[in-house]
């Protein structure tokens, strides 16, 4: 009975997290709906509700996984990290054997339903969280802080790289970093993994045709091949600057309607600020502000090591993909295909997010007090 009464214990979430993250879902689903409105859904054999059904339904699904998440102590996946690991790579590895249509990347199974690499997001930072906590102040030695970890996150990412899928490879390695920095790495070991780590990416972004296109296109004027290598940029800056201070109204996106390619997922807050106007778009942004607070929050007052790492891996995780995401859009960043946090449509990306979140409010139901500073 008293570790019942612990578990249906509440006290300690943080409501304006829970809140903040409600907000986003909300929005996510209204803009969705309208961003997805503008698609030829008949040419698909779908009703214009289709995508927002399955939102709907994956919403549902994310919703128990942050409740199941939010009431398992979050201290018992330090214990399983390992196996939660292997898992992550073994199902990395299968999806190399999978044989992918000619028109998509090996990162799906069951159709386009599942992306595992989404999942793999939250067992990577379980994992890397109970890792640094085990070193302590030993992360700081070159052989037994960042040799080992820079082994085990080239092995992870580099099998996302293969699926091919650069992105999420790209923002799990930052996601990464900031752990290893918040765990006490030396000044030292961040610069060499820097300069290998810069290496590694020019070697990867050269060695790629689509992924050199888009960095040259970044570089240079996209109106200057506005039909090819910006075309994409090139419509959602139109996006943004056709909303201008308040928005065209909501629904009354033009970009939509089959100018920007995938405007429901990789491109919604280009509809977002067409739309919503600046005012809309500063709202979003703001939202995701007081994400980063909340969840660095939560990290600051944990006493645990793993609890106070894994609360700054998943928020850091969360919104270094928002900023991505809305880089992209603003021709901040080169085009790379990326979701925006529970906005987007994608049921793995929105159930791992969800389920993250779930562990946040784990940590910030189970903190009894500050950290010692």
């Amino acid at each position: 009975m008293a570790t019942q009464s612990k578990a249906l214990n509440l006290r300690g979430i943080d409501y304006p997290l829970l809140l903040t993250v409600a907000g986003l879902v909300v929005i996510g689903l209204i803009m969705v709906y309208s961003a997805s409105f503008g698609l030829d859904m008949a040419q698909l054999g779908k009703p214009t509700t289709y995508f927002l059904v399955r939102q709907v339904q994956w919403v549902a699904l994310g919703t128990v996984a942050l409740i199941a998440m939010a009431l398992i102590d979050y201290k018992i996946w330090e214990q399983w990290a390992v196996p939660i690991l292997v898992v992550a790579l073994v199902t990395l590895a299968g999806l190399l054997f999978l044989r992918a249509g000619e028109d998509r990347a090996q990162r799906w199974v069951m159709g386009n339903s599942i992306q595992p690499s989404e999942i793999v997001k939250l067992a990577v930072v379980i994992y890397i969280a109970a890792w640094l906590a085990s070193k302590g102040e030993r992360i700081r030695q070159l052989t037994y802080g960042m040799v080992p970890f820079a082994i085990l996150l080239g092995l992870v990412t580099g099998l996302i790289v293969l699926q091919p899928n650069f992105s999420t490879a790209f923002l799990i390695v930052w996601t990464a970093v900031a752990m290893l920095f918040v765990a006490g790495a030396d000044i030292t070991q961040l610069l060499i993994g820097g300069v290998v780590g810069g290496v590694s990416l020019a070697v990867l972004i050269r060695t790629s045709e689509y992924r050199w296109n888009r960095v040259v296109a970044f570089f240079t004027n996209p109106l200057r091949d506005p039909l090819g290598r910006g075309y994409q940029t090139v419509r959602a800056i139109f996006a943004l600057q056709t909303g201008g201070p308040t928005g065209v109204g909501l629904g009354g996106s033009v970009q939509k309607m089959g100018y920007l390619y995938a405007p429901h997922t990789d491109a919604i807050f280009a509809v977002i600020g067409e739309e919503l106007g600046l005012v809309g778009a500063l709202f979003i942004i703001a939202l995701y502000g007081v994400l980063a607070y909340r969840g660095l929050r939560i990290a600051r007052r944990c006493r645990n090591p793993f609890g106070a790492l894994l609360a700054t891996g998943i928020t850091s995780w969360l919104v270094f993909q928002a900023t991505v995401h809305i880089a992209v859009v603003t021709a901040t960043v080169p085009f790379t295909g990326i979701t925006l946090p529970f906005i987007s449509f994608g049921g793995s990306s929105l159930v791992a997010c969800m389920a993250a979140v779930g562990v946040l409010l784990s940590i910030s139901r189970n903190t009894t007090g500050r950290r010692a500073q």
